[in-house]
């Protein structure tokens, strides 16, 4: 079996665009499963304050797991543009030299995250009765930095060579060995809230291990050893382009991690209600996900091929694949979400019920909002992969200045009700940022593309 690469600068945009979606959008899902196993397994077998104590690290864990991401996309931009332009040898020393950058990055963040974890849970006045368990979890998850660095590292270089399938069957064999190690290490072996978070390191040890066993089968990254070679000016440039993304993810985050703190003063109760929900957050947003990888290697890679009329083209196709797919998202989660979300909670009758209700409100407001949450993914990822990642920083600040005024602002006024619309507020917020930025970009290719035409011209005449 072999590793499947893609050039996406030849064929219908749209087809493209969905075939390599497709399979990260199942990957995804089975990614989800991570998150809603554990959940899953804890709420069931532990009750309703393990279920909160896992649900309080849902910021902090996202915000250290979003600068690994942010780095490993950043480096991928890169990556896509030299595949695109066909410099395969300059594409080996972009990923070689990003190998190395990773090693560091992770470690950074794996001392980071230790030394910020305990500290930052009492600043978001996590209760008492569950920070014990919270810090548990995420000291281990934070161990595995390293290991959450090569798996996306890994499934980044793959996605922009066009290859969405290998990080698929990778996602599905670790969700599978998820599944069986939660069972095992929580229901058996009684180890608790830590059993769950060694699971999940274990489960993406084995799907970094798969990635890179593929990504040396492929023929265009056989490296020799004069490439092996770290460029000042080329990990210059991808650290240009990873930060931006990196601290985009960051700015995001703390303003999730304040919104948090705003939460844990409405109680057990409504943490394990919004903890229920923002488990199927994942779910909503699996698709998003998909098209944005998508439409950042599309990019790139046009980018690369100079063909900036085709990338608008594929914008466009995106764009509506993603509004019908929001929809149809919408629709079945309004249909099915409160039987679903039986699934993460059990306790007291009263506790269940109190909890389910706080959990069905929250999944309805951002299902009826979802299609503006897929128009941030496909504009965003559309700029970073034609190398703008500070206009998408940019909005991360935006979504950041919204999220954390509505969580701060609204609940004044509204109570608990306020906290619902902070996620839905920070999706417009950057929503405005990206489509001013993206229109700009579009100008600028008109007047290139103008330029080459008037040039292309001239040269005729002169011929003549």
């Amino acid at each position: 079996m072999k590793s499947k690469i893609t050039n996406m600068t030849a064929g219908s945009p749209s087809r493209l665009i969905l075939l390599f979606a497709l399979p990260l959008m199942v990957g995804n899902v089975f990614q989800q499963l991570y998150t809603v196993i554990d959940t899953m397994v804890v709420g069931q077998a532990l009750g309703v304050p393990a279920l909160a104590a896992l649900g309080a690290t849902d910021w902090l864990n996202w915000l250290f797991t979003g600068l690994i991401q942010g780095f490993a996309q950043g480096f991928s931009i890169q990556m896509s543009q030299e595949f695109g332009s066909g410099n395969y040898k300059r594409l080996r020393k972009v990923i070689f030299n990003s190998l190395i950058l990773s090693a560091i990055c992770s470690l950074l963040v794996l001392v980071t995250s230790q030394a910020c974890a305990k500290p930052i849970l009492t600043l978001l006045h996590t209760p008492d009765d569950i920070i014990g368990n919270s810090l548990l979890y995420l000291r281990i998850i934070f161990l595995g930095m390293p290991i959450i660095m090569a798996y996306n590292l890994s499934a980044s270089i793959l996605r922009s060579l066009g290859d969405s399938k290998t990080p698929l069957h990778a996602m599905i064999a670790a969700s599978i060995t998820n599944i069986v190690l939660d069972l095992i290490f929580v229901l058996l072996f009684h180890w608790g809230i830590a059993g769950a978070a060694i699971a999940t390191l274990l489960a993406q040890l084995l799907s970094s291990v798969y990635c890179f066993y593929f990504i040396r089968r492929i023929e265009i990254l056989k490296t020799s050893r004069d490439e092996l070679v770290m460029e000042k000016d080329l990990s210059g440039r991808l650290l240009l382009l990873s930060f931006p993304i990196a601290f985009q993810n960051t700015v995001i985050f703390i303003g999730g991690m304040i919104v948090q703190s705003v939460v844990n003063g409405f109680g057990v109760i409504f943490i394990a209600g919004l903890t229920a929900t923002n488990k199927l957050y994942g779910v909503l947003e699996s698709a998003a996900t998909s098209y944005g990888y998508s439409m950042s290697t599309y990019a790139g890679q046009n980018l690369g091929a100079g063909d900036l009329k085709r990338i608008r083209s594929g914008v466009r196709s995106a764009l509506w694949i993603a509004l019908a797919t929001s929809v149809t998202i919408s629709t079945c989660t309004l249909l099915l979400g409160r039987n679903i979300l039986m699934w993460f909670l059990s306790g007291t009758p009263e506790e269940t019920a109190a909890a389910l209700q706080i959990a069905y409100h929250y999944l309805t407001i951002m299902s009826l909002f979802l299609p503006t949450l897929y128009l941030l993914y496909i504009i965003r990822s559309t700029l970073q992969g034609t190398g703008d990642t500070f206009m998408p920083f940019i909005s991360g600040i935006a979504e950041f200045a919204m999220r954390v005024s509505a969580a701060l602002i609204l609940p004044r006024f509204f109570g608990q009700e306020g906290i619902f619309y902070a996620e839905i507020l920070a999706w417009m917020g950057a929503d405005v940022i990206l489509l001013g930025a993206y229109f700009f970009h579009v100008s600028v290719w008109k007047k290139q593309l103008d330029q080459k035409i008037d040039h292309r011209q001239d040269q005729s005449g002169t011929k003549q």
